[in-house]
């Protein structure tokens, strides 16, 4: 069932140079990921809380028809493959789940392990999930199983590793222990055979260093989304303090 689209996007996780991890920009909007794939990145990755955001919802709180519409405009804007973040599934059946993700055009997706009350999931129940999710995707969909030990505040490595282990055998492409300080990814890497996705925060090191480390896959959650968005605010500023007798340049 595996379609062009998810090959290319599942290539581009593999063979790589160490230092030159993928790494994938987040649109929260259509024009924004006409604008990363005009710059000539190779596929996308979309961040839930930009697109939240961009659709006037908090961070979780996107009812689910809105979030695949959204990423339906994204998909066919991009022109290049898009990953969509789908949060922890929205509640739905693995089979409408993966139904409703391919109809966007997306050909890979996040899944969480914990949900907005902060709460992880059980780790072995939610493994034999994603393992009806794959076998439901029969290689359609590259499913990138977020692991959020470390944001929910457990920072021992062997925890990430314990759910790394198990999702890894339920059959995803990647894993993402979100929020894994970067000393800790020689440790996660190591114990996976698949790409590991880290978020590139603003305190992060270069990409460069991220790849040596173990990174194989770079992402930056909402920051792209907020640093526009504070050029934006910025921008109001501006106009705000304009004379009544000046003329705005834009």
């Amino acid at each position: 069932m595996t379609n062009t689209g998810t090959q290319y996007f599942r290539s581009l996780h593999h063979g790589r140079h160490p230092e030159h991890p993928l790494v994938l920009p987040g649109p929260w909007d259509a024009a924004a990921a006409r604008a990363f794939a005009d710059a000539g990145f190779p596929a996308l990755a979309t961040p839930s809380a930009g697109v939240a955001a961009s659709l006037g919802y908090a961070d979780g709180d996107v009812p689910a028809d809105e979030m695949f519409a959204a990423v339906t405009r994204i998909a066919r804007a991009a022109g290049v493959p898009v990953s969509a973040d789908l949060e922890g599934g929205y509640g739905l059946p693995p089979k409408e789940l993966v139904e409703r993700t391919l109809a966007t055009g997306a050909v890979g997706c996040n899944l969480e392990d914990s949900g907005p009350s902060g709460a992880l999931a059980d780790p072995h129940r939610h493994a034999d999930w994603l393992a009806e999710v794959c076998a439901e995707a029969d290689g359609a969909l590259f499913v990138n199983a977020r692991v959020d030990t470390y944001l929910r505040g457990d920072t021992d490595p062997e925890a990430a590793v314990a759910r790394i282990t198990l999702y890894e055998a339920a059959g995803v492409h990647g894993v993402y222990p979100i929020t894994a300080p970067p000393e800790h990814l020689p440790v996660l890497a190591a114990a996976t055979t698949l790409p590991v996705n880290v978020h590139a925060a603003a305190t992060a090191p270069p990409v460069a260093a991220l790849g040596r480390l173990g990174a194989r896959r770079i992402t930056f959650g909402p920051g792209l989304q907020r640093r526009a968005l504070g050029a934006v605010a910025e921008m109001a500023r501006e106009l705000a303090g304009f004379p009544p007798d000046a003329a705005p340049t834009l």
